[in-house]
C-alpha cells in the first residue's frame, strides 16, 4: 500500500482550485465566481500573483482553504498531468476534485486512527489508498456518502478508545459554544465533534485527547493552547483559527503565517 501525500503541494499542481472551485466575496475571497472560471490572480504559470499578501489584500478564505494533496493527485494522477487548460470537461474535472478531496481528508483521519489505535481501521485504509488511484468515471459513481458515514464509525471506535484516558473528559459533541470564554479549561479528552467554536475564547486551554473531527473553529482563539494532542485536527481548521507562537500543534500540521503577529 503506497499512500498518497495527504498535503497540499501546489508546485505538483495546475491552480485547480484556483479554478475548479465557486467562491464568494462573503465567504472571505476578493471576489464572487463560479466554477470553471479562473481566479483573475491565477498567473500562466498557475501561481497566485498575491499568495504572500492575500490576508492583506482582503483573501482570507483563500489562506484557510486545504486541499489535503487531492489537487496534485488529480492533476498528476487521475489525468495523467494534463491541465485543466486542455481538458474540455471543466465540469467533470471540478467533480472528481471535489471527490479526491473528500477521499484524502478521509485518508488522513484514517491515518491518523489507525497510529493511534493499531488495527482499528481494518481493510478500510487499503481500499480508500486504491480508490484514489481510479479513473475520473470511477471516482464519480462512488457513492461518496456512504464511505463518510462507514468511515466516521471507524473514526468513532478509534476515538472512543484514545479518550477512555480520560473518563471525566465533558461530551460537548456538536454543542454550540460559539463565542463562550473557555479560558484555561481543561478539556483534555473532551468530545468536541461537530462542534460550534466560532469566536470561542480557548486560550490556554488543554485540547489533549479532544475528538475535534468537523468542530468549526473560525476566528477561535487558540493562543497558547495545547492542540498537539488533539484528535482528528485537520489544517484547514487550523488556518481558520487564531493562534501564536505558544499554541502547539501536531507534527505534521503547519503553523499559519497569520499566526506570527499574534
Amino acid at each position: 500500500m503506497t499512500l498518497p501525500v495527504l498535503q497540499a503541494d501546489c508546485a505538483r499542481c495546475f491552480g485547480l482550485c484556483c479554478v475548479l472551485t465557486p467562491f464568494t466575496r462573503e465567504a472571505g475571497f476578493g471576489a464572487t465566481k463560479p466554477s470553471g472560471v479562473p481566479c483573475h490572480h491565477l498567473q500562466a504559470d498557475d501561481r497566485c500573483g498575491i499568495h504572500a499578501t492575500l490576508r492583506e489584500d482582503g483573501w482570507p478564505g483563500c489562506t484557510v482553504f486545504d486541499c489535503f494533496g487531492a489537487g496534485q493527485q488529480v492533476s498528476q494522477v487521475t489525468y495523467g498531468g494534463v491541465s485543466w487548460r486542455d481538458h474540455d470537461d471543466l465540469g467533470e474535472m471540478a467533480a472528481v476534485l471535489s471527490v479526491m478531496r473528500q477521499l484524502h481528508e478521509m485518508l488522513r483521519h484514517l491515518v491518523e486512527a489507525e497510529d493511534r489505535v493499531a488495527g482499528v481501521t481494518g481493510d478500510l485504509l487499503d481500499r480508500l489508498t486504491d480508490l484514489v488511484a481510479e479513473t475520473p468515471a470511477t471516482l464519480l459513481a462512488l457513492d461518496i456518502d456512504r464511505l463518510r458515514a462507514e468511515v466516521g464509525e471507524v473514526l468513532a471506535v478509534a476515538s472512543a478508545r484514545v479518550r477512555v484516558a480520560w473518563p471525566a473528559g465533558t461530551d460537548l459533541t456538536r454543542g454550540d459554544l460559539a463565542g463562550r470564554d473557555l479560558r484555561g479549561t481543561d478539556l483534555r479528552g473532551a468530545g468536541l465533534r461537530g462542534a460550534l467554536l466560532i469566536g470561542a475564547d480557548l486560550r490556554g486551554a488543554d485540547l489533549t485527547g479532544a475528538d475535534l473531527l468537523g468542530a468549526d473553529l473560525r476566528g477561535c482563539d487558540v493562543r497558547g493552547a495545547s492542540l498537539s494532542g488533539a484528535l482528528f485536527l485537520t489544517q484547514p481548521q487550523v488556518n481558520a483559527a487564531r493562534g501564536d507562537a505558544g499554541t502547539t500543534l501536531p507534527g505534521d500540521l503547519a503553523r499559519p503565517g497569520h499566526w506570527l503577529g499574534e
